[in-house]
C-alpha cells in the first residue's frame, strides 16, 4: 500500500452510536466531502486521501477538517469556495490561512 502525502479528515459530528449529532454534519460536512473527493481527482492529487471523522470537539469552527501531516486544522468550511481555497492551498505547499483554526 502506498502512503498518501496527504491525509484530510472530515468532521461528520459522529458520536459513539454512530450518529451524526453536531454542527458540521447540520451545516453539510458531508456533502462538502463530497464534492472535495470530486475535486481532489479532477485536480489530479493522487497523493491525497479523505476521510470522515468523529466529532473534531471545535463544534463552535464548523464543519471543520483537518489536513495532514500539515495538522492545519480548518473552520468555517461551509461552501465548496472554502474547499477550492484550501486544495489550491494544499497544492502550492502552504496552508490557507483564512480558515485556519488558531
Amino acid at each position: 500500500m502506498k502512503k498518501p502525502e496527504h491525509h484530510i479528515f472530515v468532521c461528520g459530528s459522529f458520536r459513539v452510536s454512530g450518529e451524526a449529532q453536531g454542527v458540521c454534519s447540520k451545516k453539510g460536512s458531508m456533502g462538502l466531502m463530497q464534492y472535495l473527493e470530486n475535486e481532489i481527482s479532477d485536480r489530479g492529487l493522487a497523493g491525497v486521501s479523505v476521510s470522515s471523522t468523529g466529532c473534531l470537539k471545535v463544534c463552535d469552527r464548523g464543519p471543520v477538517m483537518v489536513i495532514y501531516p500539515g495538522n492545519w486544522w480548518y473552520g468555517k468550511v461551509e461552501n465548496e469556495s472554502a474547499i477550492d481555497d484550501i486544495l489550491d492551498s494544499l497544492e502550492a505547499g502552504k496552508a490557507a490561512e483564512q480558515y485556519l483554526i488558531e
